[in-house]
């Protein structure tokens, strides 16, 4: 026994100076390492939950004092070699090179992640069980929020949502920790993620072309959350301070029978919780989030939380209570549709409410939630038809995208419910661009006449939508344009002018002016195949204008590039050749789903068809954005031409393969 004894203690202290190193690394790099918990966690958890839950996740990163916990093995300093010897520090392309830091960001990783995570035994509807466990620090009275950016952080915020915990980790320890590939893969699989290299690659294509907007992006204030705003949660709760303390001792008792629950499913015994019974206290009716009906005109957050509570059945806890049950675990007759990339899960913390009423033979109540979801339930007023439940995602909306919601739709056509922020509505005919629009009925609730739908199938003769305008307490004279692809959203369309000379690269603008509705004109049938996508917006970029051959008159090249809450993106490229009438529909040449092309993130496009000249000659055509200075062909032909614009006689089957070079270096290679 004497012998051993020396050993022992030399383990000892190893472990407690491994672990006193770990809490300065800890200390020192706290914000770097909430940043990246910040950026892996899921989107799903609402960025209050999210800012929250990233600090939990270091703040629990090291072992509890007396624990079981592996503690960090530190190499003594005398015992490294290699370049790293030489120093401690970080930079801003690299972590911190001292592995004790290794070893609490791994800590940071794995926790990170298994938020996303759930056990086979685990109810679908459910966050994972790392998400519900309670955990400091909690915030009570307020939301908080890291500092807004721009419409391209809130693009790359939407592209890391659309993809899972494991590629949001690799593109983070990339951009944000500055480990290679190979690096990136072997930490994430130290933290267990089963595809390292699968992860990889999914998250190298993430923010193309430009990387480096990507990395200083990802390092902004949209992604710290050490740097917050405050907002309340929601002040008339406040007059109710017995019943929301019975509510916090409510809530400490589910927490601890939800623990039970859980523990008893990972043994397979003890009686079954259903979600309904966990989340009771956030299904009261009573506890439901209300907006006062004025807060719209006072608040730079113009979106779903400043809309007050609209209807003739807001106080019917009965129908609202139904309503909620139904959402936190939907009984079998009720029908159950989500947008793509919408969670159907019961809420985290009660809703607010939107509008309730009825609506054409039917109940139909609206909620708003804290995961940035929009979830409808109606259910019939007679007859024997079940009920409906709606989820969609409106993730940073904002004056326009969060302007409309549909309350209810017919074979012919549907309602809207307008934010209290509209001031004039009408309609009007994207095919008769010549035509003003016609005012719009609208109800002192806020619910408009039914507006006819886009046709889904046959001919397309007409493609109606909504021409709105804003209160001038929020902007002076801004109309804009939604319409309807069957999603409860409707759709935001914009526009973005042909390239001047000389001049900056143009932004997407309100497709009001006579040369958007004239672009529209002649691109609106397309939208049908993004009917029932969850699509947030789409714009039409004219990134070229091209003179035809043989003395011909000019043409112009859009890509219509559609974005969906979920982030992904679909680009189709139209060619506008000249047309007697100004709505024949476009040419599309391209097609591509999930690109960054035609957006912040994919500035250069290049795309070529095959035109028949008015001679009966068939042409090859290519046209590139502002930044093409040369186009070459090969294959069946070979030719080349200076400038964003290409022409060369061409048999009408002629394989050719188009390519261009940009002002700035680089190639292109067009898209299909």
């Amino acid at each position: 026994m004497p012998i051993h004894q020396p050993q022992q203690r030399t383990d000892a202290q190893s472990d407690r100076t491994g672990v006193r190193q770990a809490e300065a690394a800890l200390v020192e790099h706290y914000p770097r390492l909430v940043r990246l918990a910040y950026v892996v966690l899921p989107p799903g958890l609402g960025r209050h939950r999210r800012v929250l839950t990233a600090h939990a996740v270091v703040q629990r990163a090291l072992p509890a004092a007396g624990s079981k916990a592996s503690s960090p093995r530190v190499p003594a300093q005398s015992r490294r070699t290699g370049p790293s010897a030489s120093t401690e520090g970080t930079s801003a392309d690299r972590g911190p090179a001292h592995p004790a830091y290794g070893w609490v960001r791994l800590r940071v990783l794995r926790a990170a992640l298994a938020h996303e995570r759930r056990p086979r035994w685990w109810p679908g509807r459910l966050p994972a069980p790392a998400a519900l466990r309670p955990a400091l620090p909690v915030v009570w009275g307020l939301r908080l929020f890291p500092r807004a950016g721009g419409v391209d952080e809130l693009a790359l915020d939407r592209a890391l949502s659309a993809v899972d915990g494991p590629v949001r980790a690799a593109f983070a320890l990339h951009l944000l920790e500055g480990l290679d590939e190979s690096g990136v893969r072997e930490l994430l699989a130290e933290a267990a993620v089963a595809d390292p290299a699968g992860a990889v690659r999914r998250a190298a294509r993430l923010g193309r072309p430009d990387r480096a907007g990507a990395q200083a992006m990802l390092r902004s204030g949209e992604f710290d959350p050490c740097t917050v705003q405050t907002r309340p949660s929601d002040l008339l709760r406040r007059r109710h301070r017995v019943r929301a303390a019975a509510v916090a001792a409510a809530l400490c008792v589910v927490a601890g029978g939800l623990t039970v629950a859980v523990e008893q499913g990972a043994r397979g015994g003890g009686e079954e919780r259903s979600p309904a019974g966990v989340f009771a206290p956030v299904l009261d009716p009573a506890e439901l989030m209300r907006t006062a009906a004025e807060r719209w005109a006072d608040t730079s957050r113009v979106d779903f939380t400043a809309w007050p509570a609209r209807g003739g059945r807001t106080d019917d806890d009965a129908l609202l209570g139904r309503a909620l049950r139904a959402w936190a675990e939907p009984p079998e007759p009720v029908r159950v549709s989500t947008t793509p990339g919408t969670a159907a899960a019961p809420p985290a913390e009660p809703p607010r409410l939107l509008f309730a009423d009825e609506v054409d033979g039917a109940a139909v109540v609206l909620f708003h939630d804290s995961a940035d979801r929009v979830v409808r339930y109606a259910e019939p007023l007679s007859g024997a038809g079940g009920a409906a439940l709606d989820f969609a995602r409106t993730d940073d909306a904002d004056v326009t995208t969060g302007a409309a919601v549909v309350v209810s739709r017919t074979a012919d056509g549907a309602r809207f419910l307008l934010a209290p922020w509209i001031a004039e509505s009408t309609t009007r005919d994207l095919l008769a661009p010549d035509t003003p629009g016609r005012p719009l009925e609208v109800g002192p609730d806020g619910v408009t006449a039914e507006v006819p739908r886009p046709a889904a199938g046959g001919a397309c003769g007409t493609w109606p939508v909504l021409q709105l305008r804003s209160s001038e307490q929020i902007v002076e004279k801004h109309a804009f344009l939604v319409t309807d692809l069957g999603d409860l959203a409707p759709v935001h369309l914009t526009y973005t002018p042909k390239p001047g000379r000389g001049a900056p690269a143009r932004q997407p603008r309100e497709a009001t002016s006579t040369e958007a509705l004239l672009a529209w004109a002649r691109t609106a049938c397309s939208l049908r195949t993004l009917a029932g996508s969850g699509v947030r917006s789409v714009n039409n970029w004219a990134f070229a204008e091209q003179k035809l051959p043989e003395g011909g008159a000019s043409a112009d090249w859009l890509c219509t590039r559609a974005d969906t809450w979920r982030g992904p993106g679909r680009v189709l490229v139209q060619f506008l050749s000249p047309a007697a009438s100004p709505t024949e529909p476009a040419s599309v040449v391209a097609d591509r789903d999930d690109t960054a092309l035609c957006s912040r993130f994919g500035q250069h496009v290049l795309a070529g068809t095959h035109w028949k000249a008015p001679s009966g000659r068939w042409y090859v055509l290519a046209a590139g954005s502002r930044a093409v200075t040369r186009i070459e062909a090969s294959g069946a032909v070979r030719d080349a031409a200076g400038g964003p614009t290409f022409a060369v006689r061409a048999p009408r089957d002629a394989d050719v393969e188009l390519t261009a070079s940009l002002r700035e270096g680089g190639t292109l290679t067009a898209v299909h």
